[in-house]
């Protein structure tokens, strides 16, 4: 289950830093790079199992530490780029968390397979008229 936003905020960190692109001076002298680092071992409100599938899943993105970076630096807005880091948090631990559903095997039905046959002996009987006729 995914925690809410509020939960969230209780368990992870933010660091800011300046960042670089549009701004002009701004970005000289403005901290408005958010990074929201996130320890899935430390959360919570997640289980064992969720725990151990969270690393499993996200282990690219996991530090030595088991911590989750989180980066934002679109907006000149420290307040946005926070915003975002948590929106990205919440979409990454929820594709994260989702478990496929088992596909179950289905027959072919009866009517599907007569109107393939079907189909096919007209195409057969189009191409077969169009053969010269045998010389007897």
């Amino acid at each position: 289950m995914i925690p809410v936003k509020e939960d969230i905020l209780k368990a992870v960190t933010f660091k800011t830093s300046r960042s670089g692109g549009k701004g002009g001076q701004n970005v000289n002298k403005v901290s408005s790079k958010v990074e929201l680092i996130f320890n899935i071992a430390e959360a919570p409100f997640f289980n064992e199992d969720e725990k151990a599938l969270l690393s499993q899943r996200l282990a690219g993105r996991l530090d030595q530490e088991g911590n989750l970076h989180v980066v934002s630096q679109e907006d000149r807005s420290q307040l946005l780029n926070k915003e975002k880091t948590i929106a990205k948090l919440i979409v990454l631990l929820k594709s994260a968390l989702h478990v496929q559903k088992k596909r179950k095997p289905t027959k072919i039905p009866r009517a599907v397979i007569r109107k393939r046959l079907a189909d096919k002996q007209v195409v057969a009987e189009k191409k077969a008229s169009r053969k010269r006729p045998a010389m007897e």
